[in-house]
């Protein structure tokens, strides 16, 4: 498994190759059954209901997998607290689904936690919020023993 988490972690910092719709986007590794998610710059509302359109028609993706969504790399989070409470009432991934949001601002942070909690009342079990990359892929890399 370590193997595994090296070669995670190279996936993680290069994100050739993901399909982007600026300025969120992803890139599916189906060998581990996984959605590496990133944002960068300025994200809107728009922006996240966009992504997870794009996500769910995308061939590739299953329910079932697992995501890291790393918003490090986001200058300004642009939405509400309603607006989070908009994006939690879908989901593309199962509730039983391990996903990890990696955060690097305290808006980002609580922001995250409020969708947790939304997620968690409508069943889901599976999100985590962090701000270290590390802990976050040791979560994911634990479930997919």
């Amino acid at each position: 498994m370590v193997i595994f988490w090296g070669n995670l972690r190279g996936m993680v910092g290069n994100i050739g190759g993901m399909k982007r719709s600026m300025p969120a986007w992803y890139k599916i590794d189906k060998e581990h059954k996984l959605v590496l998610s990133t944002g960068s710059g300025v994200v809107t509302l728009g922006d996240l209901v966009d992504y997870q359109k794009k996500l769910v028609e995308d061939p590739e993706f299953s329910p079932g997998y697992s995501q890291l969504f790393d918003f490090t790399h986001v200058s300004k989070l642009d939405v509400s607290a309603a607006d989070i409470s908009i994006l939690a009432q879908k989901t593309a991934f199962s509730p039983s689904a391990r996903r990890a949001i990696l955060v690097g601002t305290d808006q980002a942070h609580e922001y995250s936690e409020m969708f947790r909690n939304l997620r968690e009342s409508m069943g889901d079990r599976g999100i985590r919020t962090f701000r270290v990359l590390d802990e976050a892929l040791d979560w994911l890399v634990r479930k997919v023993k």
